[in-house]
Order: structure tokens, then sequence, then C-alpha cells
């Protein structure tokens, strides 16, 4: 039976491109797999004309790439491309953090303190897909709290990237001591110390980046 998408206020274009993002973040379309437009658009239910805006978006995002003979394959993300992902995301989370200690509400602290809390549980109970779906929420709430709309659409595009990189590289034994380091983090946004949350995030991506490499193979 066809993968369908149901009504939705959302565009037949966002919910494939949607549904493509998510099985590629998760592995189920691992890196190198060819997609064949016949095939998905059968298997979603939909005609070839969302399928490929939707194609199209995940290969500007680096989702996908376009190859002689092969057409959309999945692209790699292999220790070179953390490498570029790290370079800019270390920059983009600092100022985040360091915005939203000075803009963030009472209501956004204890939202990230909900996420915190959800993240250690799902961590303790060995729930590794919502772990990291979790963590990349976190960075994702920090951003959104530093007011900055700017910013939000600058990382926009880097969110889907960060969860695909946590899945490719994390597990059970490294997100707890996420979570301390996240706790830091919130403490000082708590605190209004934006210099602080400054450096504590770029600490952050700087021992993210260390591991993930390692994870990658360099």
């Amino acid at each position: 039976m066809p993968d369908t998408l149901g009504d939705t206020h959302q565009s037949l274009a966002d919910l494939v491109y949607l549904r493509l993002r998510e099985r590629i973040i998760e592995g189920e379309y691992p890196a190198g797999q060819r997609l064949v437009e016949r095939e998905l658009a059968e298997g979603l239910g939909v005609s070839r004309i969302p399928l490929r805006e939707a194609m199209q978006r995940l290969e500007r995002e680096g989702f996908l790439t376009a190859q002689a003979r092969r057409g959309a394959v999945v692209a790699d993300f292999g220790p070179e491309d953390a490498e570029h992902f790290f370079a800019v995301r270390e920059s983009l989370e600092a100022l985040a953090a360091s915005l939203a200690a000075q803009h963030a509400t009472a209501a956004g602290v204890r939202g990230l303190e909900r996420l915190l809390a959800r993240t250690r549980k799902a961590a303790e109970a060995g729930r590794l897909r919502e772990t990291v779906g979790l963590n990349a929420d976190f960075h994702r709430a920090i951003v959104e709290l530093s007011g900055n709309p700017l910013l939000r659409d600058m990382m926009a595009p880097l969110d889907g990237r960060l969860r695909r990189l946590f899945r490719l590289t994390s597990d059970l034994g490294t997100s707890l001591p996420m979570c301390t380091e996240h706790q830091q983090l919130l403490d000082a946004i708590k605190a209004r110390d934006p210099e602080t949350a400054a450096e504590l995030a770029r600490q952050h991506v700087a021992g993210t980046r260390a591991f993930a490499l390692r994870a990658l193979g360099r």
C-alpha cells in the first residue's frame, strides 16, 4: 500500500520534503542510495511535480546530490562535511546563546527546562531516537529565544543537518554528558549572562565537533 500523505494546510511539496528528509535523517535512505522518482511518487501517492520540488529543496540543503546517469542520490555526510558544518555552527550557536541570555522570557526558560528534563528521561530510558530529536530541539529553542528572526532563518536550513549528524554519531553513552553541558548553558541563560552563555555554547559545539569527527573516522 502506498505511504500516502494526508490532507493538511501545508503544501504537498512541503509534506513530501519533510517525509523524505526524515527518512534520510533516520538512515532509512542511506548515503549513496539512488532515489527513483517513479518509485517515490508511487510509494507516497503523489504526482512527480511536488516530488521534484521537494527533491530540489533537499538538494539545495545538501541531503541529495545529482549524479550523471544516476539521478538523485542521498549525499554523504563525511568528516569534511562535518568540518564545514561546525565552522558555521560554532559562531551562530554562540550568537544565539548570547542573545537568548539577553532576551529570553521566563516562559521561554521554562520551555528549555522542560526540554532538558525530557531529554534526560529519554536518555536514561535508552530511547536514542527520541534523545537525538530532543537534543536538536533544545538548540532550536535557544535560537527561537534569541529574538532575532534573521538568525532563525539562517539557522533553519542547518537544523536537519544537525539532526542527521546527531543520528550518525550519537549514542546513549554521550547523551547524559551532553545534558550536563545543556544544563550549564541553560543556567547561563537564566542568569542573564550573555558572555558566559556564548562561551559555553562555543565549548559545547567544539566538544560535539571533536566527538563527531572521531565517530566519522577522522
